[in-house]
Parts: C-alpha cells; sequence; structure tokens
C-alpha cells in the first residue's frame, strides 16, 4: 500500500513538473520543452501533450500519386509518392522527404505530416523509399536519394517543378542522408546505377531533423546502428568508412543553405552533432539556420506543438532563400 502511494505522490509530481515546464511558447519561439523525459510522458499521459496524426487526409485542391517508381537497382524498385497543387500558375519548388528509422526501418508515410502541408501551399513535394539494412548497407541509401533528386529533375517539366529549386528533407537517418545528398553533391561514388545517369542530383537546401553529422565521434563509434549501417565493420577496423560516411567532412563554403532542428533531451542522436555543425557552417559562411529545442527528445516533432513550428519555421526558410511557392 506504501508503495501505491509512493508511486501515485510520484506520479503526481511529474505532471505538476510537466505541467510547469511547458507553457505556450511565445510567438516565433519554440514550444516549451520539459525538464525530462519522464516529465514529458507524464504530460502525454495526462492529455497536455498531444500528437500528430500520422495519416492526415489529403487536404482540398493537392493531387497524390502513389508507388511511383523513380529508379531501380537490379530487382529493388524504388518507389515515391508524390502530392502537388492541382492548380500550378507556375513551376513549383519540389521538397523530397527522406524517413528515419536508423538505415534499418521506417516507412516513406511517415512524412505524410508534411507532405500533404506544403502540397497545400503550392509545394510539389514527395517522400520516398530507400534501401534499408540488411539490403541498403552504405551507401546504398544515399546513391537513392540522389536517384530520386535526379528523377525530379528529369521529370520537372511533367512534375510543373522548377528544377534549380530542389530541397531534401529528413529526420534521424533521413537527415544523415539528406546531408549527404546535399553536402556530397554530384560526387560519382554516391550517384548509384538506379536511374537518370548524367543528371544532377544538385539541390538547392537542404532541412535536417537531429541527424548525425560526423560518425568518427565517440557517440558514433559505440553505436550498433552505425556499425551495422557500416557493414558491420568497426571504427578501429575502418576508420576511413566512418570519415567517408560523414556529412561534415564534405561540407564546403558552396554548401546549399541549411536548416537544422535539434532537441537538447535527444539521447539516440547526441546534440553536440548539430552544435558540430552549426559551427562549421558559420566558420564557412553557409547560410543557415540552427533551432535548439530546449527539453525535446529525439523524433521531437511528432508531438503536435513542435510539428506546427517547425512547419512554420520551414516555411520561413523557404520562402527566405528559394523565394516564395506561387500559388
Amino acid at each position: 500500500m506504501v508503495g501505491l502511494v509512493l508511486v501515485a505522490s510520484f506520479c503526481l509530481l511529474l505532471a505538476k513538473l510537466a505541467l510547469r515546464a511547458s507553457p505556450a511558447a511565445a510567438s516565433g519561439q519554440p514550444p516549451k520543452g520539459y525538464y525530462s523525459q519522464k516529465t514529458m510522458l507524464a504530460a502525454y499521459a495526462l492529455g497536455e501533450l498531444k500528437l500528430i496524426d500520422k495519416n492526415p487526409p489529403l487536404p482540398d485542391g493537392v493531387r497524390e500519386e502513389k508507388d511511383i517508381e523513380y529508379g531501380r537497382v537490379g530487382e529493388t524498385s524504388l518507389k515515391l509518392d508524390l502530392f502537388s497543387p492541382k492548380a500550378l500558375n507556375s513551376p513549383s519548388p519540389a521538397l523530397l522527404f527522406i524517413h528515419g528509422g536508423g538505415w534499418k526501418s521506417g516507412q516513406r508515410q511517415d512524412y505524410r505530416i508534411y507532405t500533404t502541408h506544403f502540397a497545400s501551399l503550392g509545394y510539389v513535394t514527395a517522400t520516398m523509399s530507400y534501401r534499408l539494412v540488411p539490403k541498403g548497407h552504405f551507401p546504398a541509401p544515399i546513391e537513392d536519394a540522389n536517384c530520386a533528386v535526379r528523377w525530379i529533375r528529369a521529370n520537372a517539366v511533367r512534375l510543373h517543378v522548377d528544377p534549380d529549386r530542389i530541397v531534401v528533407l529528413g529526420g534521424s537517418a533521413g537527415g544523415h542522408i539528406a546531408l549527404m545528398v546535399a553536402y556530397a553533391s554530384d560526387r560519382p561514388e554516391f550517384q548509384g546505377n538506379g536511374g537518370n545517369a548524367g543528371v544532377s542530383s544538385r539541390v538547392a537546401a537542404v532541412v535536417n531533423f537531429y541527424g548525425p553529422v560526423d560518425l568518427t565521434t565517440p557517440f558514433a563509434q559505440s553505436s550498433g546502428l552505425v556499425k551495422t549501417f557500416l557493414s558491420g565493420k568497426t571504427f578501429t577496423e575502418a576508420p576511413e568508412l566512418y570519415r567517408a560516411a560523414s556529412p561534415l567532412f564534405y561540407l564546403a563554403s558552396n554548401a546549399p543553405p541549411t536548416l537544422t532542428f535539434h532537441g537538447t533531451l535527444d539521447d539516440i542522436v547526441p546534440i553536440d552533432q548539430a552544435e558540430t555543425l552549426e559551427l562549421r557552417l558559420s566558420a564557412l559562411q553557409v547560410p543557415h539556420d540552427y533551432v535548439r529545442m530546449e527539453g525535446w527528445p529525439h523524433t521531437l516533432d511528432v508531438a503536435k506543438p513542435v510539428n506546427e513550428f517547425t512547419k512554420v519555421r520551414i516555411l520561413e526558410f523557404l520562402n527566405k532563400h528559394l523565394g516564395r511557392s506561387q500559388h
């Protein structure tokens, strides 16, 4: 009985802390986070923290095309889902979303919350699948993402896309892949043979949600996910492979504008990955924005208030660096 009382008291304390830690954010500022993941879970359990609808309805005025083959590697068909405004006044920027999942899981439908939203604002959006471990060890996912960019550019006229305004966006492993596409632009070792050879995979901007940028650091060296992604090799066995798979080492002054979101409670990809990227971008004078999300964990944008905030910040970033979408 005493144990039950203690548990109840502890839960009540967590709930109070959760409510104290999450007042409404000031306009233009990230929503207030939590003291810990436990307080966040308490807020969710009490119904104070809402999660996104992962399968939102298709907005009026948006056309959806599923299971489009953008490339083929051997017998593997590479597919994406495409969303576009039914009426476009001029060629639109294209937004390509790349899901996460530790390079071994996840699905392209995970980003429907974004693809449908931005298509309703006048963008052509796509969410892609790529080869996953064990079939998709490094550099296969980067090859597939480059192939998807090439497919969009090769079909730009038919898709009503501006080929000079293609953006890649991804979360976690998808953030890593997006950064590799953006920073190792057109490098032949990452193009693969999925299709549209000879078409550029260069992008105009990149949005990174809590993706790893330097796989040579202690966190990555000790990560089973990273080791598996790199064909089971340890850092001691293949330090050059860990470096080759790190977006940070391809970063140059001509890199595309970069927007990064990362939470301070992230226990999967340490926030110092984002801060290392921020320092390097600043040193190179690459246009960028870094949004440090105080009190939020990995996959922070499944929380409804964070998701609403990130959509606003992404739109501001796109307007700034690509111009407004005409719709």
